[in-house]
């Protein structure tokens, strides 16, 4: 097989590319990004013999277009302003490809795939992505889900933490600014629920959980948990649900009065030329690094409640993914890699064939796709519990 990364050379794209070239069914990984050292950037982690680089010059469509022509399949990892471009390419192209951007954003891009004959995945990452799998395996063990708790967060080991926001980044820290200014949606005795991004660190929904080995977490809605839940046909009844991001405590407490005074706002300050919010982003990105020998942690945890032959029933999903110390790849970069690395090849040996934007809840093998993670050493826990 030969795949293609677009965006190779980022957090992500590294440990996807490490990960491709670890599989002995693929042959060659075209690295599609725009810094010149890719060798240097990819050297200890991948058989660069198997990797060829591109680096786009000129319209980045006909880049797109000329990269995907040659492979069997493409993770996309690019900005995501470039998703659409990229999904576009890979439909007129007619070469499968996985995203781990939101799906709603290229909707309108679904009759357009259907034609083609082509298999888009979106998000399929971390969150979301293996969520969304343990999703539909977690459907499969219900006549009926009244609930559904779904949370995950990065953060620091607890010796890597540093006051005042125990945060550190392993991910695009602007994109971690910019999901604090996304309304939340839930499910709350049974009707919808909407918490405005304003409301996101100062409503009744914020509350903490305990995981084993860590301690207490803060949780706070971030995200569209009924959109979701409304592809299980067996959650027709839910009564409650929300997605949750994880912090250690403290996290809505100092980004709240922040907010309240437009330290997160989109618009531009008059004679400044950026907003509050890139602002932040650049003052505090540079501060909140990992050292060499510091880790960051993805804490996932889907909680399931329903019925099964007349019992109530709860179903339990825990995952930790740590970083890699020895390659220095972050957890969170493995925990989004490796799901799409997963799948791409699935969709390149066509164990996927749907055409159309698919999704992971409806369209991912959940049992082969969790004993992949496995074999790379990510393994959830489930366990089950009955009233």
């Amino acid at each position: 097989m030969k795949i293609a990364v677009l965006g190779g050379l980022g957090l992500q794209g590294r440990a996807a590319i490490a990960d491709l070239v670890a599989s002995a069914d693929v042959e060659e990984v075209v690295c599609v990004d725009t810094a010149p050292d890719g060798a240097a950037r990819l050297g200890g982690l991948a058989d660069l013999a198997r990797v060829r680089f591109v680096v786009p010059e000129g319209a980045i469509a006909t880049v797109l277009a000329e990269v995907l022509t040659g492979v069997d399949a493409a993770i996309d990892l690019l900005p995501q302003p470039l998703m659409r471009e990229a999904v576009q390419a890979a439909i007129a192209t007619r070469t499968p490809l996985v995203t781990t951007n939101y799906g709603k954003t290229i909707a309108d891009l679904a009759p357009a795939a259907e034609k083609a004959g082509v298999s888009i995945m979106t998000e399929c990452g971390l969150d979301p992505g293996i969520d969304l799998v343990l999703y539909a395996r977690a459907a499969k063990q219900f006549d009926a889900i009244t609930a559904i708790d779904s949370y995950c967060g990065g953060i620091p080991e607890p010796k890597a933490m540093a006051k005042p926001l125990c945060y550190k980044v392993s991910w695009n820290f602007d994109m971690v600014l910019v999901s604090q200014n996304r309304d939340s949606v839930l499910v709350e005795d049974g009707q919808r629920v909407e918490v405005p991004a304003g409301r996101q660190h100062d409503n009744p929904f914020i509350h903490q959980i305990e995981v084993e080995g860590l301690g207490r977490l803060e949780a706070f809605p971030n995200g569209d948990a009924p959109h979701y839940a409304g592809m299980l046909a067996a959650a027709k009844g839910l009564q409650r649900s929300g997605r949750y991001s994880l912090r250690w405590p403290g996290w809505s407490a100092f980004w709240a009065p922040l907010k309240e005074l437009g330290f997160l706002s989109e618009d531009k300050v008059p004679g400044v030329g950026a907003s509050p919010r890139e602002f932040l982003g650049r003052l505090l990105g540079p501060q909140l690094q990992y050292g060499a020998d510091e880790k960051d942690l993805c804490v996932m945890r889907n909680v399931f409640t329903g019925t099964q032959g007349g019992r109530r029933k709860t179903v339990t999903s825990d995952l930790i993914i740590e970083r890699d110390l020895a390659s220095g790849l972050f957890g969170m970069s493995l925990g989004v890699g490796y799901p799409a690395s997963i799948v791409a090849q699935m969709l390149a040996r066509g164990e996927i064939t749907e055409p159309g934007l698919l999704n992971p809840l409806l369209h991912v093998p959940d049992g082969r796709f969790l004993d992949e993670l496995a074999r790379r050493g990510i393994r959830v826990s489930e366990t089950t519990s009955w009233d």
